[in-house]
């Protein structure tokens, strides 16, 4: 089982697991991305990975990924920011995650598609709403983008310090998105979609936790575990 995948993304796409590849412990087993694991491993396991999507390797633009809201136009190899966009065909954008949430957006009327990662701090500097608008500004339509919220920390393992709770609270997110330090990651990256124009029968979420044994979880795992990706491409 090497990708789960949304109901309503019509393209290729997928949010990897940790099954199905030749990391060894604590990376195993399909590890595809951090820098503790053997690059050979990684490289391996992309293979496998991508192979089951039916893409190379040298379709892919991927990210070093920053905690930023800074949104890149896709072009294959690495670039610096959290989020990609594009409306090429045969160019995968690729997410890496490992307790923040991988995004997907595809509009599949216009042919646009995107893929954010979603920490704390990008949901807070509204990641989401960046790449929508970056999404809008290749020829994608707000009303057709459909959005899939794929496996992330939830709330109940997600405790936070006070301090980051008042920058959510200062950026007017609605009290829903936090319960006490309890951070919901998942409510917030929603809400901030619904702000800015998707429709709710838009939204697909995984509801699935990290700290489930099918994930990669950092934050479970004390800093030392593999990468999952997010996944979409237009063929």
């Amino acid at each position: 089982m090497y990708w789960l995948k949304s109901s309503n993304i019509p393209v290729t796409h997928g949010f990897s697991t940790r099954h199905g590849g030749v990391s060894p412990k604590p990376f195993d087993s399909l590890n595809l991305g951090g820098i503790d694991d053997l690059p050979e491993n990684i490289a391996k396991n992309r293979e496998i990975a991508l192979n089951d999507l039916k893409i190379d390797f040298n379709q892919v633009s991927y990210l070093n990924q920053i905690h930023s809201n800074t949104v890149c136009l896709g072009k294959i190899g690495k670039q610096t920011g959290d989020a990609l966009v594009t409306k090429e065909k045969n160019v995968a954008l690729a997410i890496g995650a490992a307790d923040c949430y991988p995004i997907l957006f595809c509009d599949d009327i216009n042919g646009v598609i995107g893929a954010a990662h979603c920490g704390w701090r990008g949901t807070v500097s509204e990641i989401v709403k960046n790449t929508i608008e970056s999404m809008c500004s290749i020829g994608a339509v707000t009303e057709h983008i459909k959005i899939a919220i794929g496996q992330g920390i939830s709330a109940k393992n997600y405790e936070v310090s006070e301090e980051v709770i008042n920058e959510f609270r200062q950026k007017e997110f609605p009290e829903q998105c936090w319960n006490g330090r309890q951070l919901d990651l998942l409510e917030a990256n929603k809400q901030v979609a619904l702000k800015n124009g998707i429709n709710e029968h838009n939204i697909w979420c995984m509801n699935r936790c990290t700290t489930e044994n099918d994930f990669f979880s950092y934050r479970r795992d004390k800093g030392l575990t593999g990468r999952m990706w997010g996944v979409i491409m237009l063929k």
